[in-house]
């Protein structure tokens, strides 16, 4: 507004003097117009500058502020598993059989060869006795051969034929024992019964399950990871398991194997861990949170992502810098890395030292005078 009036001015002088110095020259009245707004605007430039040093006395703008320090930054993704017995068994008998006793029940721990269950036995063992009974009888008759063979009494065939006769009763001997051990069904492992599927009396098959065993002092955490995922994981990197049915548990454990192979029909790759549970309260299929660490590094610049700003240039912070003896918010725009939980890794336009506003930042712009409290 001072320099409209003075502009003003200089025109109504430059007027005045127009018409009252018809006389003088046109070169020496543009010699004195020109000396005379020169003098003008160096009075107007004192003006200003008079003015831009008076103190700021309008509304500074309360903040609190944090100086910047780098510190180490890790990165960590969530994923979602299920567990899975490491040792369980579905026993089902060998032979055709009439289950005549069934020996536990569901529920029970049961050790590895501990009796199950029993099949009918009776025909196996009447031929047992009788291939015995024979046997027997084979044997003195081929030791007799035998004898007499060794001194050259006898022929040869008399003496083979009494021997393999006997190899053959031994021979069915054998097979039918181990029939009769097929038979009586006993556990493979360690572990309890939970679920009996057929009862005594009823005809058990081969193949057909008869129960369910499983032991859950040991279990895998198993994960369907997107083939995305294959450079960042591998077997030992160290893991964060959680239960949403058991939140007070934790478990840090390392990797126990990644697959080899991708599945074509949903791209992903199968992931293991390893873990105890002698309590007994985690079971098999129950839903386990995984958190797997993706990116780590030792300085870096992180700030708070609720005070990371965006507009149409980018992502931008408010500094805290000096003008005219004031404290002021100066725009900053950065370059912003990762992000995790409620912190941003900032790798460009921030060093170490930088004063940030951490809050009040919604109510300042760009130059605005601050008042730093707190």
């Amino acid at each position: 507004m001072n320099r409209l009036l003075l502009i003003v001015a200089i025109i109504v002088f430059i007027s005045s003097c127009t018409s009252n110095s018809d006389n003088t020259s046109n070169s020496e009245k543009l010699k004195s117009y020109r000396e005379q707004v020169e003098e003008l605007n160096k009075k107007i430039a004192d003006i200003e500058q008079a003015g831009s040093k008076q103190e700021y006395t309008g509304l500074e703008i309360p903040v609190k502020v944090e100086s910047i320090v780098v510190q180490p930054f890790s990165h960590y993704f969530d994923a979602t598993g299920e567990l899975e017995s490491i040792n369980e068994a579905f026993i089902s008998p060998e032979i055709n059989g009439q289950i005549i006793a069934v020996e536990v029940n569901e529920g029970q721990y049961v050790q590895k060869g501990q009796l199950l269950a029993r099949l009918n036995t009776v025909i196996i063992e009447k031929s047992i006795q009788e291939i015995e009974s024979q046997m027997a009888l084979a044997k003195t008759f081929y030791e007799k051969q035998s004898a007499l063979w060794g001194k050259n009494i006898g022929s040869e065939r008399q003496y083979l034929e009494s021997k393999n006769n006997f190899e053959s009763m031994e021979n069915k001997l054998i097979t039918l024992k181990a029939q009769h051990d097929m038979a009586i069904i006993k556990s493979p492992i360690n572990g309890i019964v939970e679920k009996i599927f057929l009862k005594k009396g009823e005809l058990a098959v081969p193949g057909m399950q008869l129960m369910q065993i499983v032991n859950i002092n040991e279990l895998y955490v198993t994960l369907q990871m997107s083939e995305a995922h294959l450079p960042v994981i591998k077997k030992g990197d160290i893991v964060e398991i959680s239960f949403p049915s058991f939140p007070e548990l934790k478990y840090i454990e390392p990797v126990y194997r990644t697959g080899n192979v991708i599945s074509k029909q949903n791209r992903t790759f199968v992931v293991q861990i390893k873990i105890e549970n002698h309590d007994g309260k985690l079971k098999p299929h129950l839903l386990a949170n995984i958190k797997i660490n993706d990116y780590n590094t030792g300085e870096s610049i992180v700030l708070p992502s609720n005070i990371i700003k965006e507009d149409m240039t980018g992502s931008f912070i408010y500094l805290i810098g000096n003008s005219n003896n004031n404290k002021v918010a100066i725009k900053k725009y950065i370059k912003t890395g990762v992000s995790y939980l409620d912190k941003t890794e900032v790798v460009d336009g921030l060093k170490a030292g930088d004063v940030i506003i951490t809050d009040g930042f919604n109510n300042v712009s760009n130059g605005s005078v601050v008042k730093i409290v707190g």
